[in-house]
């Protein structure tokens, strides 16, 4: 994840409005056929009825009367200072995506781990896609799943990298297009965390492999977590392209990670997780409208 730009919560719909029909009863079916999920790495216990990669063909079907939401987590194959995993961004994205399955009933669509990594690619262990390929990916999922029946769609992106969140939303727009009775929001983590009540992250402006970053691994990823990074704070010059990035960011750290703690990645999760459900919410309530050519 990077500041770079953020891209706010992003919310759009178009089309007819879904059929709420048999919400509850569906729902019972659904946890009748959940259980208990233990995440082996990290501290916490969660329900995951409708996470794709575990449920039947029955439980789909029946949680498609249920909701007609699924959330598609993106992340990146990206460096994270000296101390984190390649991983972060999506492990992070996942697991927050779980957690908003445990608040509100969704599907959760298993990761996408690869991303647009423009200011990191020169960085050991990056493994970036083109944006263009990321739009297609995004679309090409998202019109599975609405051959199977969901009509509203949250991308979801560990990796904030403002190219990378541009070519996303694009995609959201070209789904609103191509499926008019679709609802679409696109919003990355540090959109999530911008609406988190303060007072819990200390460092300002921090955004990649630092305090926030590191206090979510050491909590979920514990065992990945290698040490820490001294804080770092890139500067590029304002509005040049440059070729060598490694040369202005050497550390990989946009942050402080000697600020964070387990205890504080839990609750940056919790936080997150109520954040997101909202927006979840008020996305399934959007009124939409055919806003389709005459």
């Amino acid at each position: 994840m990077k500041m770079q730009h953020s891209y706010g919560l992003y919310l759009h719909a178009k089309g007819q409005g879904q059929n709420e029909g048999a919400r509850s009863s569906a729902l019972d079916l659904v946890m009748r056929n959940s259980r208990e999920r233990f995440d082996s790495h990290a501290p916490c216990k969660l329900i995951c009825a409708m996470l794709l990669e575990e449920i039947t063909m029955p439980a789909f079907s029946q949680g498609l009367a249920t909701t007609r939401t699924v959330l598609i987590p993106f992340g990146s194959v990206e460096e994270h200072g000296g101390h984190l995993p390649l991983g972060t961004d999506t492990i992070h994205a996942y697991e927050l995506g779980k957690q908003v399955a445990g608040i509100h009933p969704i599907f959760v669509a298993p990761p996408v781990w690869y991303g647009l990594c423009r200011s990191t690619n020169l960085h050991p262990g990056t493994i970036g896609i083109s944006g263009d390929t990321l739009k297609r990916l995004a679309l090409d999922i998202v019109s599975g799943f609405y051959h199977q029946g969901c009509r509203n769609f949250v991308f979801l992106s560990g990796h904030a990298g403002g190219t990378h969140m541009a070519f996303l939303t694009d995609a959201g727009e070209q789904v609103l297009s191509r499926f008019p009775d679709s609802r679409v929001a696109v919003v990355s983590v540090l959109d999530v965390q911008s609406q988190m009540p303060g007072g819990i992250i200390e460092t300002p402006g921090d955004s990649h492999a630092g305090e926030v970053e590191t206090s979510l691994m050491l909590y979920l990823r514990n065992h990945l977590v290698d040490g820490t990074s001294p804080e770092e704070y890139p500067v590029f010059p304002k509005y040049i392209l440059v070729r060598d990035k490694l040369r202005y960011w050497p550390g990989g750290v946009w942050g402080n990670p000697q600020k964070a703690s387990s205890s504080k990645g839990a609750t940056i999760m919790e936080k997150e997780a109520l954040v997101l459900a909202s927006l979840v919410k008020r996305l399934e309530e959007l009124q939409v409208v055919d806003d389709s050519p005459l």
